[in-house]
């Protein structure tokens, strides 16, 4: 519903879905169009967040160890879930089963929500009209907030927040999306500088 609203057709927006199943990619992908952005600097927001998945999978082929043929199949459903359900279990078998079952069942259901949100926008037309064009901010605050558990991760958020709300007004819609994503290595980088100098 959310890309419907931001002027995607029905088919752009589950052709979206099924090529990019990572939620926070398309959220920032689709908020990023709605906001007037150029297409290019809203698909390389959408990348960096997405970046992440590349970091599971390494790790997703050690403990999967799937063969060769398979692995570009399964690297469209390495997210968060299937990770997170890979690696609690005990084995590789285990590890397999909880990655294909999660895999499937989130993709299926993923694109078959698309597609009814994307039909629904369609009929009820101005989205905004309805307030619906928050829906994608709330949603992926939703799936931010329960991943921030340290000190560090939620002062790389707020810094973040800082610098995307503060350059919205003054840059292109895209960009503040950008500058956000050095918030974790200025942060990073700040922590390093103040452990050497205590063990100086």
């Amino acid at each position: 519903m959310t890309s419907a609203g931001s002027g995607l057709t029905v088919w752009q927006s589950c052709a979206l879905s099924l090529l990019v199943f990572t939620g926070a990619s398309q959220f920032a992908l689709v908020g990023a169009l709605a906001a007037g952005g150029n297409p290019l600097t809203a698909a390389a927001g959408a990348f960096f967040l997405g970046v992440r998945n590349a970091f599971y999978g390494l790790r997703l082929s050690q403990v999967l160890a799937l063969p060769r043929a398979v692995r570009p199949l399964a690297a469209q459903w390495v997210i968060d879930e299937t990770a997170a359900v890979s690696l609690a279990q005990p084995g590789r078998r285990a590890a397999r089963i909880g990655f294909t079952v999660t895999g499937v069942s989130l993709y299926v259901l993923w694109n078959l929500t698309t597609l009814l949100g994307a039909l629904g926008a369609e009929a009820i037309g101005d989205t905004d009209a309805w307030g619906l064009d928050a829906a994608g901010p709330a949603v992926f605050l939703a799936l931010l907030a329960p991943m921030l558990r340290t000190g560090t991760e939620r002062v790389v958020a707020g810094l973040a927040v800082v610098l995307g709300l503060g350059l919205l007004p003054v840059v292109p819609a895209g960009v503040p999306v950008l500058v956000a994503a050095l918030a974790a290595p200025a942060v990073l980088y700040l922590k390093g500088r103040r452990r050497d100098e205590e063990r100086a």
